[in-house]
This record gives structure tokens, C-alpha cells and sequence, in this order.
């Protein structure tokens, strides 16, 4: 099969997928140009992460698409229920970038509490000159050990949250859709394994008892946490979104900043990627990156060795 990995994929997936015969075009296509380039090299595979878009015009235009993949869990940007009334088997990679996405919400939680999102501007501008004030003015600084975790969506990403948060010491409270009860295994180097059971709560006892509370949910009609939800958090609390834009009313959450309402928020996601509210990027009690959730090393080779084993699993039915 003839596959396009327009926003990448990883060099071991390449070399699995071209002993197994399939030709890879390792482009990378200007969406406009997209469906010409589809067209005129016959792709039959699509690739992306969240950069491309699959809308249905483009699929109309592709009769030659047979699959189409995801390299990550969320799939906002195919149009997933179309595509398959086509035929054009829609597959992701769920499991694979779970844990680096987990990995940066800590980096931005510890950032936070540690005033590294703001010290990482000012040191710049003044280490030379007001060093002890701005050592001063960060004394205020508080541990992750002992303060309470939550956790909202309890899928795969947000049980590896709440292992991380239980392995520095965290109280975790999580909640989901659904009533759940997970047991949830802390693996260690040396082959130790510590069991924790961990059963689902409400929202609203996540909003008022969690010191630092992580997002994990897909996108939904209305926002996960808006103007109401924040107004119920501790003063002393801070936010991550690292799920999907559109589940924070940023609007809400900037005006919980200079308000004093929470202590702080990190986002990794943003309402109008890729270019988010200025109000947000100016804001020193927010930690800030532009979706990179599951760009590690490490991640990118998952998602491509799982992708490429989808696709050679479909060639052989």
C-alpha cells in the first residue's frame, strides 16, 4: 500500500512497514494541497497527528483512501463517522502517548509550584539585577507530597496521571463519566509492584478538596470546566489542561487568575490552536506549551510502531 504519514511518523515505523512491502511517502503536504498530492500518488494510507485536518470534502475527493490514521487518541480532526460510511477503516493509537502526556502535566504542575513558569521569564530580564527579590518573591513556593490530586476522566492518560500523583506521595481523586473502580499498579525498577484501588467521585468533590486538578476527557458540547467550576476550587489550587481545547473557558479561567480565585494554570491545549489569546500567553500564572502532550522520543516511536502494526494487520485479513 502506497502511505502518506503527513505530520510524521517515527523511522522504525518506516523501516516495519517497508519490509513489510508498503511504500512510504514520506512528505510532508500543505493541506491545501493535500488532495492532489493524495490523488496523483494514489495514497491509500493517511497518516497525521493533530496538525492535518480529514474533513469530509477531502475524503470525497480521495476515493483512493482505504485508511486513515491517527497518531494519538483524539480524532477531532477526522471527520471519523464519514469516513467510515465510505468504507475507510479510521484507526489511532490510544495507549501509546499516555504516559508523556502524564509526564508534562507534572512538569507544569512542579513549574507552577515552583514559580519556574514565571522565574524562566524574569531571570532573563533580571537575574543580574534584582536576584534576591526575585528570590524573595518566590519563597511562597509548596511540594506536591501530601496535597490532594484530581483527576477528571479516568481513561488511560488520566490512570497514568494518578499513578505519577500516588508515586510522589499525592491523595488522588478521580472522576469519569461513568462509575468506576480501577486497581491501578505502581511498577518499579527493581520489579516491586505497590496495588492502589482507586474508585470515581463527583466533580464537585474533586473541585473543592484538590490542591492540582488535571483534565483528561474528549472534547465535549459545552466547556468541562468553566466560570461555575472554578469559582468552586481552593484559592490555592491550580489547573491543567492538557486534553483538548475547548474544555476550559479560557475566557473564565484568565478572569480566575487576575482575580486571585486560584493559584495557578498550565495549558498544553488551547480553544483556537495554533494561534491562542494573546490574554493567555501574557499571563504569568500560566504555564504555557503548544501541544506536545505526546512528542517525546519515545511516544512518537509507539504511535508509529502501532500505527504501522494496524495497518499491515488490515492488509492481512
Amino acid at each position: 500500500m502506497k502511505i502518506l504519514p503527513n505530520d510524521g511518523i517515527s523511522p522504525a515505523a518506516i523501516e516495519l512497514l517497508e519490509k513489510e512491502g508498503h511504500e512510504v511517502l514520506n512528505h510532508k503536504v500543505a493541506q491545501e494541497q493535500l488532495a492532489k498530492f493524495i490523488n496523483e500518488n494514489k495514497v491509500e494510507v493517511l497518516l497525521v497527528r493533530s496538525a492535518t485536518q480529514v474533513r469530509k470534502e477531502l475524503i470525497d475527493e480521495c476515493p483512493t483512501l482505504k485508511i486513515i490514521g491517527r497518531g494519538g487518541v483524539g480524532m477531532d480532526n477526522i471527520d471519523v463517522a464519514y469516513a467510515r460510511e465510505k468504507g475507510i477503516q479510521v484507526i489511532n493509537t490510544p495507549a501509546a502517548s499516555s504516559r508523556s502526556v502524564a509526564e508534562l502535566v507534572f512538569g507544569h504542575m512542579l513549574s507552577l509550584y515552583r514559580y519556574l513558569q514565571d522565574s524562566n521569564r524574569n531571570m532573563p530580564l533580571e537575574g543580574d539585577t534584582a536576584f534576591a527579590a526575585l528570590k524573595k518573591s518566590y519563597g511562597g513556593a509548596m511540594e506536591l507530597g501530601g496535597k490532594t490530586l484530581g483527576v477528571i476522566g479516568f481513561g488511560r492518560i488520566g490512570v497514568e496521571v494518578a499513578k505519577i500523583g500516588l508515586s510522589l506521595g499525592m491523595k488522588v481523586l478521580v472522576s469519569d463519566a461513568v462509575d468506576i473502580t480501577r486497581t491501578l499498579t505502581l511498577d518499579f525498577y527493581d520489579g516491586q509492584k505497590v496495588n492502589f484501588e482507586i474508585s470515581t467521585t463527583s466533580i464537585d468533590e474533586i473541585l473543592k478538596n484538590s490542591d492540582a486538578i488535571s483534565v483528561h476527557v474528549p472534547k465535549q458540547k459545552d466547556y468541562v470546566i468553566g466560570k461555575k467550576e472554578l469559582e468552586k476550587m481552593k484559592k490555592t489550587a491550580i489547573l491543567i489542561n492538557a486534553s483538548r481545547g475547548g474544555v476550559v473557558d479560557e475566557e473564565a479561567l484568565v478572569n480566575a487568575l487576575n482575580e486571585d480565585k486560584i493559584f495557578g494554570a498550565a495549558l498544553d491545549v488551547f480553544e483556537h490552536e495554533p494561534k491562542p489569546e494573546i490574554s493567555l500567553l501574557m499571563n504569568p500564572k500560566l504555564s504555557l506549551s503548544p501541544h506536545i502532550g505526546g512528542n517525546t522520543q519515545e511516544a512518537q516511536e509507539r504511535v508509529g510502531l502501532e500505527l504501522a502494526d494496524q495497518i499491515i494487520a488490515y492488509c492481512k485479513k
